[in-house]
């Protein structure tokens, strides 16, 4: 039997506020993430307001299988009261959650993405989730550094061309 779903809520780092994902966020959120740079791993183009706009609806929406619950945040820098990146989770009914990040690149090199997952993780482990995964490009350095920061350690497994991170908690 799957877990009822998960829905994200308002989380508090040292820095940051992790606000649930709206729709209203994408006008702010497509300047953030504009720089192309942010997509040489992940592939794809900054998307404009409008389109990201419509993405942040389906995203919103939620996922159309009920076992499966999309968590969205994104993040709001509190010293600059400013939007600076998103964190992700898909949790699915048997306790694993998927996690990705991404800070706009003005922001970067400062721990904000270890920051987040760290308090994303925390989170998700107070809940049903037992095992976080992530999928980083195994020449994306920094992304290794937020994962290993956020207690996951590389797998051999590989996801198109990604290392498979993974954290399992130990049982209650």
């Amino acid at each position: 039997m799957s877990e009822p779903r998960v829905s994200a809520e308002p989380l508090r780092t040292d820095r940051l506020d992790l606000l649930p994902l709206r729709v209203e966020h994408a006008q702010e959120m497509a300047a953030v993430l504009a720089d192309p740079a942010l997509h040489r791993f992940i592939g794809g183009d900054p998307l404009s307001p409008e389109a990201l706009r419509a993405r942040y609806e389906r995203l919103a929406a939620g996922s159309g299988d009920p076992a499966v619950s999309w968590c969205n945040w994104v993040l709001r820098l509190r010293a600059g009261s400013c939007l600076v990146g998103t964190v992700q989770a898909t949790i699915t009914g048997d306790g694993i959650a998927e996690i990705a990040w991404v800070i706009g690149t003005p922001w970067q090199g400062r721990g904000l993405a270890s920051e987040a997952a760290r308090g994303l993780v925390a989170w998700l482990e107070q809940g049903p989730v037992h095992t976080v995964v992530a999928h980083v490009h195994p020449a994306h350095h920094a992304s290794a550094t937020v994962a290993a920061a956020a207690g996951l350690a590389p797998t051999e497994e590989r996801q198109d061309g990604e290392v498979r991170w993974r954290r399992q908690r130990l049982p209650r």
